[in-house]
């Protein structure tokens, strides 16, 4: 009958996990999945904003064909009546089902997270979300502030939980009911942290004691950087205890004492939702259910924790752009295990020692763009077309491209006789990203301008081997790039300067 399908998308998760070589965080129950898993360590996200990045997924096509890059349009008014993966299931006899933060809440899913085209019952959220920028954290004068860095007794919130726990336990209800009726799911799960403000349990501070966290490997502003490449991080800027630093606008560097400690709660946040993603598979597990459910683990974008003096995303760095990405896939990824036997029990992050290897790993660059493609071919369903080169009046078409070849293919394989429709082994695969800006230097909106502010469109491609970035003019009104006017250039070669410090665009022929 097709496998069910549980799909987790994280907020603003880089790759800081065991399973890709992290030696600091604790996330036993990720590398735990990966060990089952085929794990992508160059996926990309198409821009590094929520909403555009998720309706870009969640629809296969770029943030040019949905015309999102801000929070207030919804796609199937402004653009064009694409279908979404979800959407996609429903109308192939799954039932689909949304917890948590799955598409962006507010316009750019029609209030309602795009149901009831998308989803077979109205989403789930959270009633703790809306205590999310609360005063809820205490400082050591004993008063409550909306700080960035925000460990918390769990007893003393709002409702006495958090989001995330909420949305775990909803899951795993919805998990046994779709058990006990035998029918097929799509479930997706998405998870808040560690989007800021950095709220979590504070027992998981005891993991990464402060003398253990260093800063970022180049915690400076790169000498050659554009600036209108530059994200001044205002949401970071407006938290109480951020604000509190009187920080200069818009490079002055935040203190190293503090960013240690955001770095500190970033890991433990990601420790946080590695104990809601342990519980989660372990009910999979205990309902009997994991030997056919495909389970996809993705990130909507990285996050900055200091490199190139800059934090949060808005930008088309790896740090911002790249997220973990890995498919479980039962008798794949994985041979199918006996009846009774546990493939996910539940890994105690305060005990546990040790992550595991990914199953499977691929090197080679893709895109999120591709995960509705390759999810309909996993499942056994039509693969939606490759979209033509303008399909604004075409509802279901793709405009990524299904990675399932490289699941079995060892590294380097040419695919013998490749058509056009998919992309040839011997033509090297890029991830395509975009940011806008409002001006050619940092300003107040530099970070979420809104559409009709664009001026600027900062389009990058990830090869194996380099970064790629060109700035160039963008009029909002027809949304139209003019590659002609180029307001800047970058390009860092991976080999030798693997986090992107040194812009070496000025120093090369720009027609190579």
């Amino acid at each position: 009958d097709g496998m069910n399908i549980l799909f987790i998308i994280v907020d603003d998760l880089r790759p800081v996990l065991g399973c890709y070589g992290d030696k600091l965080v604790k996330s036993p129950n990720i590398d735990q999945l990966a060990s089952q898993s085929m794990v992508f360590s160059n996926a990309y996200a198409q821009q590094a904003l929520c909403a555009p990045s998720r309706v870009s997924f969640l629809t296969g096509r770029r943030p040019d064909t949905t015309r999102l890059y801000d929070f207030y349009s919804y796609w199937r008014v402004h653009a064009g009546n694409y279908s979404t993966m979800p959407q996609y299931f429903k109308e192939n006899g799954y039932v689909t089902l949304s917890v948590g933060k799955v598409f962006h809440p507010g316009v750019s899913s029609n209030y309602s997270d795009d149901y009831p085209y998308s989803w077979s019952i109205p989403p789930f959220h959270p009633s703790a979300e809306k205590h999310e920028n609360d005063k809820t954290c205490r400082g050591k004068d004993g008063k409550l502030y909306a700080n960035l860095v925000c460990p918390v007794n769990v007893t003393e919130m709002p409702g006495g939980t958090l989001p995330d726990i909420q949305s775990t336990e909803e899951a795993i209800h919805l998990l046994n009911t779709m058990k006990t009726k035998g029918q097929k799911f799509f479930l997706a799960v998405g998870y808040h942290k560690p989007h800021i403000p950095l709220r979590y349990p504070q027992e998981f501070l005891k993991l990464y004691p402060l003398e253990n966290i260093t800063l970022a490997p180049d915690p400076w502003v790169p000498k050659k950087l554009p600036s209108v490449a530059y994200n001044p991080w205002m949401d970071i800027r407006q938290r109480d205890d951020v604000e509190a630093l009187n920080v200069s606008f818009p490079y002055g560097p935040l203190p190293d004492d503090f960013q240690r400690q955001i770095r500190q709660s970033y890991y433990a946040a990601v420790s946080y939702l590695d104990v809601q993603i342990g519980l989660l598979l372990s009910a999979l597990d205990n309902a009997g259910l994991s030997n056919n459910t495909i389970v996809v683990f993705t990130a909507d974008h990285g996050w900055s924790l200091g490199e190139h003096g800059e934090w949060a995303k808005y930008s088309n760095f790896d740090v911002a752009t790249r997220v973990p990405l890995m498919f479980y896939v039962p008798g794949m990824t994985t041979s199918p295990v006996s009846q009774g036997a546990k493939l996910f029990p539940y890994l105690d992050p305060f005990s546990h020692i040790g992550g595991s290897a990914p199953q499977g790993q691929s090197k080679e660059v893709v895109e999120l763009v591709s995960l509705f493609p390759t999810l309909a071919e996993l499942a056994g369903l039509q693969v939606p077309p490759a979209c033509p080169g303008t399909s604004f009046g075409v509802e279901l078409c793709t405009e990524g491209t299904s990675i399932v070849h490289y699941f079995n293919v060892s590294e380097g394989k040419l695919e013998e006789g490749c058509d056009n429709t998919a992309r040839c082994f011997n033509e090297e695969p890029v991830a395509f990203s975009q940011y806008p800006r409002p001006a050619d230097s940092p300003q107040w909106d530099s970070d979420k301008p809104r559409l009709k502010d664009i001026r600027v469109m900062g389009y990058s491609m990830r090869a194996t081997g380099y970064r790629y970035t060109l700035w160039v003019h963008f009029d909002p009104s027809n949304f139209t790039a003019d590659f002609q006017d180029v307001h800047a250039g970058e390009l860092y070669m991976m080999e030798n300067d693997p986090n992107q410090d040194y812009n070496i665009y000025n120093n090369t022929s720009h027609g190579w």
